[in-house]
């Protein structure tokens, strides 16, 4: 029998809109522990959902407090999935890389028995850029020998593979966010059966040189549930009971929420990143 204690752990975090949050959405975080646990090389502890900020500026989203609200009665069955209003709860869009920068950074703490130092900010101003780049290396360093000496889990940015294609749009991210999240946390994608992440990563150059940190999990009972479709059935007063946690059906319609007007909101507003790349 294997040791449990010698499997790598892991922490799993997926940052999106959840506008609103749904069944799929916690299946992936289901999906993604079997296809970790079942390498046998590692075992997943906790798994954190963060709501991107209504700074975000895409069409339809509605309030940030809504979404964590939703997302926190979607998870109250669970005894790993956790919510997290970090990232919702800033004045401005955060970049993914921050948010798991914010992410291990409390990990390391919480995980470390000599907890190190302070909290180093998520960013230096007034730094050149050669500057920046060498504390950057520095910090993939202090992630490594944290993790070698001091048992903090592995943070992983859990998504599905319109992640991975959402790397080719011009300017939706910068390519030294892409190469830190790939070489500092990695990343489990949920693949569809005849998905082609696979050739897309091999298409990548960027993904290709990191291939060996994206972990693709088959989704082998296709389940075609998502926000978009959630939203357009609620609009024309169509049921989605079992498509959400009962607990969230009933907060949707208590405050009445997604309408017409509701997704116009933010429309015509250019996506918060397009906006500063």
């Amino acid at each position: 029998m294997e040791n449990s204690d010698k499997k790598i752990e892991v922490v799993l975090l997926a940052c999106g809109s959840f506008n609103p949050i749904t069944n799929m959405h916690l299946r992936l975080f289901e999906l993604a522990r079997d296809g970790l646990n079942d390498t046998g090389k590692y075992k997943v502890v906790k798994g954190i959902i963060s709501p991107v900020g209504d700074a975000y500026k895409k069409k339809g989203l509605i309030s940030a407090s809504h979404r964590v609200t939703m997302a926190k009665l979607a998870t109250e069955s669970s005894d790993w999935v956790e919510v997290s209003n970090w990232e919702s709860g800033q004045n401005e869009w955060q970049e993914t890389v921050k948010v798991l920068r914010y992410h291990q950074q409390k990990l390391n703490h919480s995980y470390s028995s000599n907890n190190f130092d302070e909290v180093p900010p998520l960013s230096k101003p007034g730094r050149k850029r050669k500057r920046e780049a060498a504390m950057q290396n520095c910090h993939f360093d202090i992630c490594l020998l944290r993790d070698l000496f001091s048992g903090v889990p592995q943070l992983k940015l859990l998504c599905g593979t319109d992640i991975l294609e959402s790397f080719a749009v011009p300017n939706l991210w910068k390519p030294e966010d892409i190469l830190e999240i790939l070489t500092s946390y990695g990343m489990v994608c949920i693949t569809r059966a005849g998905n082609e992440a696979q050739k897309f990563i091999y298409e990548s150059d960027i993904l290709w040189s990191r291939k060996e940190n994206i972990h693709l999990v088959e989704e082998w009972i296709s389940n075609e549930i998502s926000a978009t479709k959630i939203r357009r059935a609620l609009r024309r007063c169509q049921s989605v009971r079992y498509l959400v946690s009962d607990s969230v059906l009933a907060y949707i319609e208590k405050h009445k929420l997604y309408t017409a007007e509701s997704e116009n909101q933010n429309s015509g507003v250019i996506l918060a990143p397009l906006q500063r790349y």
